[in-house]
């Protein structure tokens, strides 16, 4: 008996560290995103709208979110990395990528999709297993 509770509080413990470490590589993957870009913040959206030149969408639409872009990566990666608000920055960044899947396939750039995929899946993955967010600031603020 005892060691059933032993192992079962063991298996517990490691959902809590298994969340943690997911959500600490996809919060790392869009705060690198947006900061990498931050400081060549005019270069990176000179880039976008030539790889949407050839595209339906206008350059209105275009310039505005390439600048705003790199901010909501960082933001998004922040709240997730630091487990603020965790629900909220999961969902912001989830539309962020819905946008950039959106984006992609407008241009047809058919290699960046996977990727794009697998940042949703694992977003999904965080959102449904959220009570195992155990070590996050959301926590400490609860309290």
């Amino acid at each position: 008996m005892w060691r059933l509770y032993v192992c079962s509080r063991s298996i517990f413990m490691d959902t809590k560290w298994a969340y943690l470490l997911s959500r600490l590589a996809i919060g790392l993957s869009f705060l690198g995103h947006g900061l990498v870009r931050l400081p060549k913040l005019a270069g990176f959206s000179h880039w976008m709208v030539g790889q949407f030149s050839k595209s339906y969408l206008p350059d209105a639409l275009v310039i505005p979110f390439s600048y705003i872009l790199p901010f909501a990566e960082f933001i998004a990666g922040l709240m997730i990395i630091l487990g603020l608000f965790t629900r909220q920055g999961l969902l912001f960044a989830g539309v962020v990528s819905l946008a950039l899947i959106f984006g992609t396939t407008v241009i047809e750039n058919w290699e960046a999709l996977p990727s794009q995929l697998i940042h949703v899946a694992f977003l999904s993955v965080l959102l449904a297993y959220l009570p195992h967010n155990s070590y996050a600031v959301d926590k400490i603020i609860k309290k």
